[in-house]
């Protein structure tokens, strides 16, 4: 089969991703075979080719963004049937029974393992997952809508539900790529304003068309102090600038698995008065079915920019560069 293989990292301008062909995987007990047909693209892959995560496997496949179809079904599965469409997100596997997988947070889990990082994902035309962590993708959604969702929708929602946001509450988004655009869909479902910060004239516009209340940079001030935020962009030096705009009380949620350094934060001026600042890491499968849930009832409409699966290092080039509006999707089938 065809895939998009990384063997070294390097910077994406060096297109360290080499169309290769590989073996096609074949399903194992509980696990499913999936011909993929669309695949998103997260900044999470660029950060793996670029070296900046640790424990990444080489070579490796990268992708968390799957949907497609079940070929084959493995050995004792129950759950997916040959034709059946279905997703596959960034979390991969769990071990089941550690403390973290026993009370709910399996997204902590020390021996979990992560799709197109841990083991080959979505840059390529078959993937095989553990049935029990594939996802049913309601049929309100085209293949290329719903794969943004898998990560950059999961990942959003996830990051609104820890930064506290509350109906008719004051939210900030702080960057407006592939999860800002689908998590602003679910701050105004639930009736939140939301003040958009991003550097980027077209991410602000988009950001207005999609229902924010402003929109600005990230050094401009809001109308109003935000009672909850989201650091979508992988920059430290936005973390100060994040809780200046916060009200007492509130929390800034930190959305990225990598960021730049934070700079030293003045106790007084930024943290005190009750002011929470938290990571958000991964996310569980009850995360991606909640969202894929309230996706389709909203239903959230993505904005999805194709590319061909050989495209996958101009993609990640064009990421880098905040020149996505919306999300990126490769075309694996087409």
């Amino acid at each position: 089969m065809k895939a998009m293989v990384l063997r070294a990292f390097g910077d994406i301008r060096e297109n360290p991703l080499v169309l290769s062909a590989v073996p096609q995987p074949e399903p194992g007990p509980s696990e499913v075979l999936i011909k993929i047909n669309f695949c998103g693209v997260c900044h999470t892959d660029l950060h793996t080719v670029e070296g900046e995560l640790p424990d990444v496997r080489l070579p490796i496949v990268p992708g968390h963004q799957v949907v497609g179809i079940v070929e084959k079904p493995g050995q004792g599965t129950t759950r997916f049937k040959p034709g059946d469409r279905v997703g596959v997100a960034w979390l991969y596997s769990t071990c089941g029974h550690c403390r973290f997988c026993l009370s709910g947070r399996e997204n902590l889990c020390e021996t979990a393992r992560f799709t197109g990082y841990h083991v080959n994902g979505g840059y390529a035309e078959y993937i095989v997952v553990p049935e029990g962590f594939a996802y049913s993708i309601p049929g309100v959604f085209r293949d290329e809508e719903a794969a943004p969702l898998l990560c950059a929708g999961i990942i959003g929602y996830r990051a609104l539900k820890l930064s506290g946001v509350k109906p008719g509450g004051r939210l900030g988004l702080f960057g407006f790529g592939a999860s800002a655009h689908v998590a602003i869909q679910v701050a105004r479902h639930w009736g939140a304003q939301v003040f958009v910060f991003s550097r980027s004239e077209e991410h602000r516009a988009l950001a207005l068309k999609l229902g924010a209340a402003w929109a600005g940079r990230a050094e401009d001030e809001p109308p109003a102090k935000l009672e909850s935020a989201i650091i979508f962009a992988p920059a430290g030096g936005l973390v100060p600038e994040a809780l200046l705009k916060l009200d007492r009380g509130g929390t800034l949620a930190l959305a990225g698995i990598f960021m730049s350094p934070i700079p030293e934060l003045d106790y007084g001026k930024y943290i005190y008065q009750e002011r929470t600042l938290r990571s958000v890491a991964n996310a569980t499968r009850k995360d991606g079915e909640e969202l894929l849930q309230v996706a389709a009832q909203i239903p959230i409409r993505t904005t999805a920019q194709l590319f061909s699966l050989e495209e996958a290092n101009q993609v990640l080039g064009l990421l880098k560069a905040g020149r996505i509006s919306g999300a990126a999707v490769l075309s694996v089938s087409g």
